[in-house]
């Protein structure tokens, strides 16, 4: 009696085990492959490199050695950070920078759109902005909450292109200044959520992403007016970030790109879009070399060399750092070394003021 007791439980445990292993959500499955090719992992940078998409969020006061010695493994030879904020904590950040490690960082100062339109406003902030690149800041970076978040002094969303911000985007123009800015966010977020949706998982595991077709605005309505602005202030440089999220229709990349030549596109945080499609992304390269510039985004050393082997190398089927944003395998692109030196820090040199040119190759 009793061994036909342990028998069952026996017997039930094999079942569920066997049951939980069978019942694997997609979440949950990502199997090791057991493809054989040649390869390896690109750890550092062929060339020594502008990373014109960083954060360093607390540079005011926090202790920078690890960030650069961090760096120093990558040959990330200058950061731009973009979360230079304003004002006093500018000061700080960029003092402290100096001080420490001068020539390793550059820094974008901020502005906080909200309540435009306001008795002085406009006034006020293109002043600040004034201050702050006369303190050291050596562009404007603007963060997606202008056209998501943002309201006016009415309580209205805030427009990309709202005509009371023109001031602030000719005076950066006038300063000899680009703006580096993050419009909406990919524009499956805005579409349902469902077995079509190639973000699926992503928004399974960060619901706060999900939008409605209308919330704030249609996708397509606030990706206009971000393209409104840049075609109204010609005289004025933009660095589109995340390819202006247009890295999954090249072609139609290329069409704005021809169409706005004051835009120019980073590269942070849509490295699987390119590593999805090595010969349309290669020959994209080598089309608009002189347009795009190595970003990175969030400050994660450990996932940079996979920016590094899909740029460089010409491995097939290798792993992204990040299932949830790519659970497709990545290819090189195996970009020239002329072309490399654009992307990594020539265009960078042109475009963003206050960098030593004497620390990169000719």
């Amino acid at each position: 009696m009793q061994l036909k007791y342990y028998t069952l439980i026996i017997l039930c445990l094999v079942t569920i085990v066997s049951f939980s292993q069978e019942d694997l959500t997609f979440e949950d499955y990502n199997p090791k492959s057991t493809l054989v090719v040649p390869g390896n992992i690109v750890k550092k940078a062929k060339f020594p490199f502008i990373d014109v998409h960083g954060h360093q969020y607390r540079m005011a006061t926090q202790d920078l050695k690890p960030v650069v010695t961090a760096m120093d493994t990558l040959n990330l030879q200058v950061m731009v950070n973009l979360s230079g904020r304003t004002g006093d904590n500018l000061k700080q950040a960029l003092a402290n920078a100096k001080a420490n490690y001068p020539g390793r960082f550059v820094l974008f100062c901020n502005i906080n759109f909200e309540g435009a339109g306001a008795d002085g406003w406009i006034e006020r902030k293109v002043k600040q902005l004034e201050a702050d690149v006369k303190a050291g800041a050596v562009g404007l970076k603007v963060y997606k909450s202008l056209g998501l978040r943002n309201n006016d002094s009415d309580g209205k969303r805030l427009a990309i292109d709202d005509e009371r911000l023109d001031p602030i985007w000719a005076k950066c123009g006038e300063l000899g200044i680009p703006v580096l800015i993050h419009s909406a966010d990919p524009k499956l977020f805005w579409e349902d959520f469902d077995g079509d949706n190639e973000r699926w998982l992503e928004l399974k595991t960060h619901p706060r992403r999900k939008r409605n077709a209308t919330n704030p605005a249609p996708w397509e309505q606030i990706i206009q007016e971000q393209h409104n602005m840049f075609k109204k202030h010609k005289n004025t440089t933009f660095i589109n970030a995340h390819m202006g999220w247009f890295a999954n229709d090249l072609g139609k990349l290329g069409e704005l790109l021809d169409e706005m030549p004051n835009m120019n596109v980073g590269i942070g945080a849509i490295i699987a879009e390119l590593g999805r499609q090595p010969r349309f992304a290669k020959a994209f390269f080598e089309k608009y070399q002189d347009r795009i510039l190595f970003g990175k985004d969030s400050w994660k050393p450990n996932e940079f060399p996979t920016y590094f082997r899909v740029l460089e190398s010409d491995d097939e089927y290798f792993p992204y750092h990040k299932k949830y944003h790519a659970f497709w395998p990545m290819y090189g692109l195996d970009l020239s070394d002329e072309v490399l030196k654009k992307v990594y820090y020539k265009n960078a040199l042109r475009i963003v003021p206050g960098i030593d040119a004497s620390k990169f190759p000719k």
